[in-house]
């Protein structure tokens, strides 16, 4: 299961540019939506045992972040009736920008942290960092509230990959951070 760890952690890094480039707000949802199966998967992978504990906090993930969430506001796009981000604060070109700067710097300043050895070469935490910056972005330059909402899940989302570095350090502590996603 470890094999699929970096391959779905690109698939991360690849979905908060998908984020940071669309000016759909369905499109963004659906984006998020698919992140969160992701996440759910990367939880069973980061720790190759099938315990409940793991399986729980993965199918939480997926249920929270990959359906109920996203279902829930589009239920609010189609109340609101709008369907696209209009004049975003910054430019989507100058937001795919500084995603790549923001998952660059993250990549550098994760070689600098002192990690446990099993996460040294791992994706795991610039992915993390990565995804935080890129939600960070999106909340902060963009005006619709429902796409300010997607940005704060992916900034959640990028919490949440952290979390899995210390999963079996403080479970208890991981398992209440995913209950406050609810």
């Amino acid at each position: 299961m470890h094999n699929a760890v970096d391959p779905l952690l690109v698939i991360v890094l690849l979905s908060n540019f998908f984020l940071l480039g669309t000016s759909r707000l369905r499109a963004a949802i659906n984006g998020s939506a698919g992140q969160g199966v992701v996440l759910g998967a990367l939880a069973l992978a980061v720790h190759g045992a099938l315990d409940l504990q793991t399986v729980l906090i993965a199918l939480g993930a997926v249920l929270l972040k990959g359906a109920l969430i996203p279902s829930m506001l589009r239920r609010a796009t189609r109340e609101v009736a709008i369907r696209r981000e209009i004049e975003p604060l910054i430019g989507y070109i100058p937001s795919l920008l500084l995603g790549a700067v923001a998952t660059g710097l993250s990549l550098v300043f994760a070689r600098t942290l002192p990690l446990e050895p099993e996460h040294l070469g791992s994706l795991l935490v610039p992915t993390s960092l990565a995804t935080v910056l890129c939600g960070f972005l999106l909340l902060t330059t963009r005006r619709k509230a429902i796409t300010q909402v997607v940005g704060y899940l992916i900034l959640e989302n990028g919490i949440f990959i952290m979390g899995l570095t210390l999963i079996e350090a403080m479970p208890f502590l991981v398992e209440i951070g995913a209950l406050l996603d609810l």
